[in-house]
C-alpha cells in the first residue's frame, strides 16, 4: 500500500473547500452572521467532503511550484466570492422594500439591528429579511443554492480563465434587478402614500383650522399596517419567485 494519492487528495479537497467555504460565508440563509462561525465552517467542510467524489476529477494535478498552487487557490476563492456575493445581493431586495415601506409609513426613524446584516436598519426591513430567510428554508429554496455550488464546477472549470466580463455583466444585472424588485414590492405603499398625502394636502387647504398632521400620522401608520397584513403573502411570494429566477443562471438546466 502506498500513500502517493494523499497529496493529490488533500490538494483537491482544499481547493473544493476554498470555493465552497468562501461561498458559504456569503450565501444567504447559510452564511448569516447570526449563525456561529464554527457551524458555518463545519457545514462548509461537510459539504466539501460530499462534493469531493463528484468534482475531484475536474481539478488538475498538483502543481510542482508554490505560485501555481496559490493561483489555483485564488481562482477558486474568486469563484466562490462572485457566486456568494451575487446570492447575497438577491436578498437585498427585501432591504430595499422594507426601508421604502418604513419611510412611506413614517416609521423610518424606528431603527433596529438587522440580524441578517449585523447593522442598523429599518424595523420593516429587518422583519422582511428575517421572514425571507425563514421562508427560504421552509420552501427548500436553499437546495437551489447547493445545486448552484455543484453546477459552478461546470460553469467555472477549475484552472480555466475566469470570465470576468460575463461575471461583471451578470453582477450588474442582478444588482439592478434587486432594486427593481424592491421597488415593485413597495409599489402599493408608494401609491398609497402619494394618494394619502395628496388628499391631506387638499384637506388642509379646504380646512386650514384643523391640525391635519396630528390626525394624518396615526392614520398613515394604521393603514400601512393594514396594507402590510393584507399584502404580506403576495410580497413574500414575489420575493421567492425573484430568488428562484435570479439563481437560475448558476444552475445547469
Amino acid at each position: 500500500m502506498t500513500l502517493d494519492i494523499l497529496p493529490q487528495f488533500a490538494f483537491a479537497f482544499m481547493l473544493i473547500f476554498a470555493r465552497v467555504g468562501t461561498l458559504i460565508m456569503l450565501m444567504p440563509a447559510l452564511g448569516e452572521t447570526t449563525i456561529p462561525a464554527r457551524i458555518r465552517l463545519a457545514f462548509a467542510l461537510a459539504l466539501s467532503l460530499v462534493l469531493y467524489p463528484l468534482v475531484a476529477e475536474a481539478y488538475p494535478p498538483l502543481p510542482p511550484d508554490l505560485p501555481g498552487i496559490l493561483t489555483l487557490f485564488a481562482g477558486e476563492m474568486l469563484v466562490g466570492f462572485a457566486i456568494g456575493l451575487a446570492a447575497r445581493m438577491m436578498t437585498a431586495a427585501l432591504q430595499v422594500a422594507g426601508s421604502t415601506i418604513a419611510y412611506q409609513m413614517g416609521l423610518g426613524f424606528a431603527q433596529g439591528v438587522d440580524p441578517t446584516q449585523g447593522t442598523q436598519g429599518a424595523l420593516f426591513a429587518s422583519f422582511l429579511s428575517v421572514l425571507g430567510i425563514t421562508l427560504i428554508f421552509a420552501t427548500d429554496l436553499h437546495h437551489l443554492f447547493i445545486a448552484a455550488i455543484h453546477d459552478s464546477y461546470a460553469l467555472f472549470e477549475p484552472g480555466s480563465p475566469l470570465p470576468v466580463g460575463d461575471a461583471t455583466e451578470l453582477g450588474v444585472s442582478i444588482f439592478a434587478r434587486t432594486f427593481q424588485v424592491g421597488i415593485q414590492i413597495a409599489a402599493p405603499f408608494i401609491a398609497f402614500g402619494l394618494t394619502f398625502y395628496l388628499g391631506l394636502g387638499i384637506l388642509s387647504r379646504l380646512m386650514p383650522q384643523i391640525q391635519i398632521f396630528f390626525v394624518a400620522l396615526p392614520a398613515n401608520i394604521m393603514l400601512g399596517f393594514l396594507m402590510l397584513f393584507v399584502l404580506l403573502g403576495g410580497i413574500m411570494a414575489w420575493f421567492l419567485s425573484h430568488m428562484a429566477t435570479s439563481i437560475q443562471p448558476f444552475i445547469l438546466q
